[in-house]
């Protein structure tokens, strides 16, 4: 049950600059990670920025760069360097052309490396520079200990990745509408060129069906990097996002991780974008003070009995000239003296100068709106 604080002024404390501490899990995985999808915090964790590979998760980057950067109508076609990749397949024939959109299901539900090759050289021109590419877009989702050399997860030396790091960047998948429809579809059609039937996609995630509220996301494997699973689900207002690599019960394993997460932490909403928190004095304004507006809501999970707290960070007073929307101030939502999440606050005005200019606009303005 989402549950939405009506008083923050209670709650108001000094801003703290920590972030919240995982519990640290037993687990058969060989490394682990659950995060709170909404806020980022991280619930449960084991060996979380060890480097290891992560076989077809890798595909989770893939997809995202593909849904980000490419035109999902736009003819995707299989040259030589696609036909035949070994592993799984869609069977892409030689030449076949499909819609981006339906090569990334076939990726996604069928874990397609042929799929994969074909999606990256339309995006990136070629394999190697579509990896580089994932690479760097990782580095900007604040991935630490990531390389991609492959756009399937096929064993090769340097290929690697950290449960910490695959979480976040399934999380910022989760954000794109179309990566969230593919990888929570259990079973679809496309083209099969050649044949008087389609290809019938079924989704090797087995949580989609035995764990209710699943919403994907990606399974791997290859006898180097074990069974990898990235997954997630949602109960009432709580989603989570986990990933589990080289581990050997992987579907069961995640289930009891997203149990131990929904059963020990709550989700809760201290405040919702657009809502004042304060007012702060501004000099040489033409107005005396602004609201300092949330940018976005302020919400995220305590652990459950835990008291939410929010922090607010502003400076005593602000100079004009301002703009309506400008970042001035942040607000955090703290269990005891740890930080959950952190939102901006925004300028609720814009605030033009005390000037001999300002003060005669103001006048005529005035004057105008006079009967």
């Amino acid at each position: 049950m989402r549950k939405l604080i009506p008083s923050l002024a209670a709650g108001l404390l000094l801003l703290f600059s920590g972030s919240a501490k995982a519990q640290e899990v037993s687990t058969g995985a060989a490394a682990c990670l659950l995060m709170d999808a909404d806020s980022g915090r991280v619930l449960l964790s084991h060996n979380a920025d060890t480097p290891l590979p992560m076989a077809s998760t890798t595909k989770v980057m893939t997809a995202l760069l593909a849904i980000e950067l490419g035109n999902m109508d736009a003819p995707v076609t299989c040259s030589k360097n696609a036909y035949g990749v070994p592993g799984t397949s869609i069977y892409l024939s030689l030449g076949e052309t499909l819609t981006l959109r339906e090569m990334l299901y076939g990726l996604m539900l069928c874990s397609g490396n042929d799929a994969a090759v074909a999606i990256a050289e339309h995006i990136g021109g070629s394999a190697e520079e579509f990896c580089r590419m994932m690479t760097a877009r990782a580095k900007e989702l604040g991935c630490t200990n990531t390389v991609f050399l492959t756009p399937h997860g096929l064993p090769m030396e340097g290929h690697y990745t950290t449960a910490r790091d695959l979480a976040i960047i399934a999380r910022h998948a989760m954000t794109l509408p179309l990566f969230r429809e593919i990888v929570s579809t259990s079973r679809a059609t496309i083209p099969w060129e050649g044949r008087a039937y389609p290809r019938v996609l079924t989704n090797k995630n087995r949580l989609l069906t035995d764990y209710p509220g699943c919403t994907g996301i990606k399974t791997g494997y290859t006898k180097k990097a074990g069974r990898c699973l990235v997954f997630g689900a949602r109960r009432d207002d709580m989603e989570v996002i986990g990933v589990v690599l080289n581990c050997y019960d992987w579907f069961d394993e995640a289930a009891r991780l997203m149990n131990r997460a929904f059963e020990n932490y709550t989700h809760v909403t201290m405040g919702l974008k657009g809502d004042c928190l304060r007012t702060v004095p501004v000099e040489k304004g033409t107005i005396p003070e602004v609201p300092a507006l949330l940018g976005k809501d302020l919400s995220g999970v305590i652990s459950s009995g835990a008291v939410p707290q929010v922090c607010i960070h502003l400076p005593e007073s602000l100079s004009a000239p301002l703009h309506e929307g400008d970042v001035i101030g942040t607000a955090c939502l703290m269990e005891g003296d740890e930080a959950i999440a952190e939102v901006p606050l925004c300028c609720g005005a814009d605030v033009l100068e005390d000037d001999y200019a300002a003060r005669w606009h103001l006048y005529w303005d005035n004057w105008l709106a006079v009967p």
